[in-house]
């Protein structure tokens, strides 16, 4: 028996947990209430994508000669599915490798349409090898069985959403409120039979649904449905990213039918004040922190309690046990080792600050406290939780899930791992500021940094003005570069249609795209169409960014706002053309087309100059004497060898100092003084050392018996120390 059960509805991903039980478990465990977690989603697919489970969807009687042919094909050749799902299920949750051979023999796996996007294979995974070609063909398969469900047993399946159209801007409960009480679908016997038996396992006083997205929406509220109907003892509650973007104004009084008390924002303190009030035996008054309920039969949004938010040091470490870790699928979707990040391989997920440093975006939600409300965690308790979880899970990849991570806080963070001689791969989300010098960039990728993220958004210097983001394309350039050549991928999301946007600027921002991946300073990206919501600056202000609301009523969810532009473009028009370009360029094929071939009507040409990304990056970082930069030293492999140099009849005494670095070997040599005073500093100034000395300190240092330190410090053989990284100017 537990007192609170923690639910992720289906579906997310299918590679990790989405990590919001986990974080909530974790303070529980602060509070010693006790709690079990299940991710639903996952516990749903396995079930389905099992031998028993295609048994099932087989069975399903379907009108044969009316259905598609790839439907058709599917179900002739369903004992083949039947036969080889669960092997395949077992390779994706690497228990079974050695099956990566049969699978790329191309005549182990049946195949149905998916497998029509196969002509560059061997182009796109010739790098890629075995195994990811394997789980990229078994990826396939799946989805040539996803497609055969949708059309013929639940059109709302998708292996990371169900019913999402339900819950996509629902201003009106009606339609979600109909599909609840209809009958059961195929998916949701499945998924409340598991439910039930979780239910009899853990017995909880309360459970609690958190719901991310609107994919996961309705499976939460068919749960909830269950339980009120079978457990009436049971209270519900639902909280996550959904409920606090999209219903901090509901008002539909059927919602508490299933969902007893509905959270904003953080869920720690809300949650604890919930269990608190349901324990409640002696008739106190109940507080409440962000919570709706039903009071007096009206919905009511109750914030009475003085207490604060916990600090982001006081929640406690995510607490992933109850999840089956082993259970999950590595999947490969696109050809592109960015985007497997999402979909392949297991990451802890943690949070290096809580909000955005920056919150100035006008398309993001930062009215909201998610965003606006910014605390970043000390480097040293963010290692402690990582070096925890690492014994917890045995997995050492962590993805941090930051709005936008702190630079500062990243290099701290990158210089705390590598004190601890931890071995760990990690990556985030950033924007793509001008504090990511090179030197930085290459001390987060030998601490482990695999992968950024970041806005480059609408790639127009005016709209990106109007955005208020911070950047310019310029900057973002030779950013990208920086973080290619320390050998860290960068994924850019990508807007079109943002308010004022022209068919010229929409036109110039692909060119923009198009240069950057030819550069090879760009790996992956995603066009998305710009949506105006209602938290954002844009939608707060629409009359400002030239864009008119089409007002509704409002008594459900409450986040999308439909509009029109000023300009009266169709910006989705562009969506095909965007994409596929964009397909093509994360393959490094086809630059060289004109940007007319990549759409169906006529597109005016560009403006940009074909050698605009080029130029942008001659520009060199400036080498001015920073005083204050903080200087690390990295290498402790140094050996020294005193020598005696004649030349032109003249001895001089000189030092060979040997840098023995991971995959090659630096000699310098540097006059004994100047080298013994070099190696003093090696040792006095290592990485162990928490206080870092700056540029200034060091120069200082260096006069009190040398001359000249500029001089020195711009030579030959340090310049050499600098780009092999061994001196790293932060």
């Amino acid at each position: 028996m537990k007192d609170i059960l923690l639910i992720t509805p289906p579906f997310t991903q299918l590679n990790t947990p989405y990590p919001a039980t986990a974080y909530i478990k974790g303070f529980l465990n602060t509070k010693n209430i006790s709690s079990h977690q299940i991710d639903l989603g996952i516990e749903v697919i396995l079930e389905l994508f099992s031998k028993n489970g295609l048994q099932k969807v087989f069975n399903v009687s379907i009108d044969l000669y009316n259905v598609s042919e790839n439907s058709q094909r599917i179900f002739a050749l369903r004992e083949e599915y039947i036969k080889t799902i669960d092997q395949v299920i077992l390779f994706l949750q690497n228990q079974n490798p050695t099956l990566a051979r049969q699978i790329c023999s191309m005549n182990f796996l049946p195949e149905a349409s998916r497998f029509n996007q196969l002509d560059d294979m061997e182009f796109a995974f010739g790098n890629m090898g075995l195994q990811d070609k394997a789980k990229h063909l078994a990826t396939l398969y799946l989805e040539d069985l996803s497609d055969y469900i949708v059309e013929n047993i639940d059109s709302d399946f998708g292996f990371s959403r169900y019913a999402e159209r339900l819950g996509k801007s629902a201003n009106s409960f009606d339609e979600l409120y109909s599909k609840i009480n209809n009958a059961n679908s195929f998916i949701d016997e499945i998924t409340l039979d598991i439910l039930k038996k979780k239910l009899e396992l853990v017995q909880p006083k309360l459970v609690c649904f958190s719901v991310p997205f609107p994919g996961n929406l309705y499976s939460a509220f068919r749960c909830a449905k269950l339980i009120k109907e079978n457990y009436p003892g049971i209270k519900t509650a639902m909280g996550g990213g959904f409920p606090n973007t999209e219903l901090r104004d509901i008002k539909d009084k059927r919602v508490f039918e299933f969902i007893d008390f509905i959270t904003l924002d953080d869920g720690e303190l809300p949650l604890e004040l919930v269990y608190q009030n349901i324990c409640n035996t002696e008739n106190l008054e109940a507080e409440y922190k962000r919570t709706f309920l039903l009071e007096n039969g009206e919905v009511t949004y109750k914030n009475n309690s003085k207490k604060h938010d916990y600090k982001q040091a006081e929640v406690g470490t995510p607490d992933y046990s109850d999840l089956q870790l082993d259970h999950y699928i590595s999947v490969i979707e696109v050809a592109n080792p960015m985007h497997s990040l999402w979909s392949d391989g297991r990451w802890n997920k943690l949070t290096m600050a809580h909000g955005c440093y920056w919150g100035k975006c006008t398309f993001c939600d930062i009215s909201l406290d998610y965003i606006r409300i910014y605390e970043p965690i000390s480097a040293k308790i963010l290692v402690d939780r990582m070096e925890e979880l690492i014994q917890t899970t045995g997995e050492t990849g962590f993805h941090f899930v930051d709005e936008a991570a702190p630079p500062a806080l990243m290099r701290e963070v990158a210089l705390e791992i590598l004190r601890r001689n931890l071995v760990v791969t990690w990556w985030t989300n950033i924007r793509f500021e001008k504090s990511f010098t090179q030197d930085l960039c290459f001390l987060l990728k030998i601490s482990g940094c695999v992968a950024v993220s970041g806005g480059l958004e609408v790639a127009s210097d005016r709209l990106l003005k109007l955005i208020d983001k911070g950047v310019s394309v310029d900057q973002v350039a030779r950013v990208t570069r920086n973080f290619t050549e320390a050998g860290i991928m960068v994924h850019a999301y990508l807007m079109y249609g943002y308010p004022t946007q022209t068919i010229q600027e929409t036109v110039d921002s692909l060119e923009m795209v198009r240069q950057l991946f030819e550069m090879g300073i760009l790996q992956s990206g995603f066009w998305h169409q710009f949506a105006m919501t209602a938290h954002s600056p844009v939608g707060q202000n629409p009359e400002e960014f030239g864009v008119t609301p089409i007002k509704q009523e409002i008594l459900f969810a409450n986040n999308d706002i439909d509009f029109v532009d000023k300009t009266g473009i169709d910006n989705s028009k562009f969506s095909f053309g965007l994409k596929k370009s964009l397909f093509n360029y994360m393959h490094g094929i086809n630059f060289e087309m004109p940007l007319q071939d990549w759409f169906d009507f006529k597109i005016p040409r560009t403006t940009i100059d074909p050698d605009y990304i080029h130029d942008s990056l001659l520009e060199e970082e400036n080498f001015a004497f920073k005083p204050n930069s903080k200087i690390i030293f990295l290498d402790r492999n140094v050996i020294a060898e005193d020598f005696v140099k004649t030349k032109k009849g003249n001895s001089y005494n000189l030092t060979r100092i040997t840098f023995h670095l991971k995959t090659n070997i630096l000699k310098i040599e540097l006059e004994k003084e100047k080298a013994d005073w070099l190696i003093s500093v090696l040792q006095d100034n290592s990485i162990e050392n928490t206080k870092k000395i700056t540029l200034q300190q060091l120069k200082n240092q260096y006069e009190e018996h040398l001359e000249d330190f500029e001089l020195f410090w711009f030579s030959k053989p340090i310049q050499q120390l600098k780009e092999n990284g061994i001196i790293l100017s932060l």
